[in-house]
């Protein structure tokens, strides 16, 4: 489960500040944000082909100038991209568009600043690549993915390298979050997860699979707290209930999508 969202531990000795190659074109740089509901921190991916002279940034993270700086070192800049606007991805985008020279793009024209947003079915043409953008909210309501085909997609909080994300409820929609899981387990076999934060997954397919066995099982277990609880239960009491084995430092990130489970149960379930 995730929050802005993560949830999970902490890895014992990550590597902030480091370039990672992690595909032919992808690297990721991860910032120095770490908590139970970011992970190890958040993963900023740096795209290119291995011939080009500048690079696309997918989440800059928090307003963090050390990190910020780090990523502009790397080479001229060509565009900005957001998975969606939770704070741990996109504080950063203002004064990384500033130190780079490069437009911010994103579905919520909040957070491009004036350059030209993205919608689903666009293809982002830069650094050498051609990515996809798929609208899968759920999360939120402006979560995307970018696949680079043939090789992977970068998921945001849709799918986590660790643990499951949570439903931003009252912006977040679990019918929304299971309609992009099913665009997700439908790309092609192989193609890997580049996720917000947690580690780089083999199979976007497969992991979209589990998350929805996972978030089945769990509406299932709260229409039963529910229906234990007499039938007019709040989201706190079901987070109780549900979510008894879980840290009670995670229970209000937990009782977004508790919200968000209810909210389904009493419209499409």
């Amino acid at each position: 489960m995730s929050g802005s969202p993560l949830i999970g531990a902490r890895a014992s000795h990550p590597l902030y500040g480091e370039l990672r190659q992690v595909t032919s074109h992808a690297a990721v740089l991860l910032a120095d944000n770490p908590s139970p509901m970011t992970l190890d921190g958040t993963n900023t991916w740096l795209l290119k082909a291995p011939d080009a002279s500048s690079f696309v940034v997918v989440d800059p993270g928090p307003l963090d100038l050390v990190h910020l700086k780090r990523i502009a070192s790397f080479g001229p800049v060509a565009e900005i991209l957001l998975t969606h606007g939770h704070p741990d991805h996109s504080d950063g985008a203002r004064e990384l568009s500033s130190l780079v020279n490069a437009p911010v793009r994103a579905l919520d024209p909040s957070f491009t600043y004036g350059s030209e947003g993205l919608v689903h079915g666009d293809v982002v043409t830069s650094a050498g690549l051609e990515l996809r953008v798929l609208g899968t909210p759920g999360h939120t309501s402006d979560s995307l993915c970018f696949v680079l085909p043939g090789e992977a997609v970068l998921t945001g909080d849709t799918v986590l390298g660790r643990g499951t994300t949570i439903v931003a409820h009252p912006d977040g929609k679990l019918g929304d979050y299971f309609e992009s899981l099913r665009v997700l387990a439908d790309l092609p076999p192989d193609t890997a997860v580049l996720p917000g934060h947690g580690p780089e997954l083999a199979d976007a397919g497969e992991a979209a699979r589990a998350y929805l066995v996972h978030r089945t099982q769990r509406l299932e277990q709260v229409r039963r707290a529910v229906e234990s609880l007499g039938g007019a239960a709040s989201p706190r009491q079901v987070v109780e209930v549900v979510y008894a084995d879980v840290d009670r430092v995670l229970w209000p990130a937990a009782e977004w999508s508790v919200r968000a489970q209810l909210e389904y149960l009493r419209t499409e379930g």
